[in-house]
């Protein structure tokens, strides 16, 4: 099995775009496609995926709760309370739930044990859903909730049941950007990486973060530069390719059609398959193609 990273350090440098395309091209080598970004999913926006084949309820926080009828204010809970989720009006503690890791260290302090961990509180949701060119699972993490590394561990699991069933053969995943929990658990176990940069200090200063982090995964990883003819010249990326040894596979022109195609919710490379972006990505799918099983 492959299962193939598109990650980047920087949002809105083309991962998506570069992902839906890959699905589409390689569509007949039995590819599940993973969102790996669970705060804000959007390849089914993309997919036009308007409706789910499932969606579970992902409980995964834990939250503490006061018994006031015990509390007898010492505010203990707050002052051990590394996370700050303590606040105190008047002297009365109270927990702020946005903001509460669930650890239980208030409560193992509380003298008069008026603290409980409340557990499996509604995190967010994982979606199943079909496109037509191969299985697709994205997950939404609800407003102000942790977790999201474990949601994106639940979806690939869940891509991973699918090889082993033998309905896939390789996985392709949509990573969020930088270098969070979202991405650790989207390069975790995985066999390459495709790294997404601009031509641009910024962006540059990204991809290194992100290059480092697949490193300490030991990821085989390549580079590929999108919107390369709006910078053209910026020798600083060429040298950090060269210094590191990594391989550039792709270089994306810049394309006004990219954008038509997001507004019209399709892939970029059926919306319009001889736009200059389409052709270049054709020939990065060619290189993926040689990586899968």
């Amino acid at each position: 099995m492959a299962e193939i990273v598109i990650a980047s350090g920087k949002g809105g440098v083309g991962k998506s775009t570069l992902t839906s395309s890959i699905s589409v091209l390689l569509q007949d080598r039995k590819i599940g496609i993973v969102d790996g970004d669970a705060e804000a999913p959007n390849l089914h926006i993309i997919f036009d995926v308007n409706t789910w084949e499932s969606e579970v309820e992902y409980r995964e926080k834990s939250i503490a709760e006061i018994d006031y009828s015990k509390c007898i204010n010492c505010l203990l809970c707050k002052e051990t309370c590394t996370y700050e989720a303590i606040r105190e009006k008047d002297g009365i503690p109270s927990i702020k739930g946005y903001v509460c890791e669930g650890c239980g260290a208030c409560k193992v302090v509380c003298p008069n044990d008026a603290i409980s961990i409340q557990k499996n509180i509604l995190s967010g949701w994982i979606r199943i859903g079909k496109t037509k060119y191969g299985p697709f699972v994205s997950s939404e993490l609800d407003v102000g909730q942790p977790n999201s590394g474990k949601l994106v561990t639940s979806e690939k699991n869940i891509a991973r049941k699918w090889v082993i069933d033998g309905l896939i053969k390789n996985i392709i995943v949509d990573s969020a950007a930088g270098i969070g929990c979202q991405v650790i658990a989207s390069l975790s176990g995985a066999t390459h990486a495709l790294l997404v940069v601009e031509p641009t200090k910024s962006s540059l200063s990204d991809l290194k973060r992100v290059y480092y982090l697949a490193q300490h995964f030991r990821i085989k990883s390549f580079v590929v530069v999108n919107r390369y003819n709006l910078n053209p010249d910026f020798s600083e990326l060429h040298d950090f390719v060269s210094e590191n040894g990594l391989e550039i596979v792709g270089k994306i022109p810049y394309d006004k059609t990219v954008a038509e195609s997001m507004a019209k919710r399709k892939p970029l490379v059926e919306y319009d398959p001889h736009s200059p972006a389409s052709k270049t990505i054709h020939e990065i799918s060619s290189f993926v193609d040689t990586l899968l099983s």
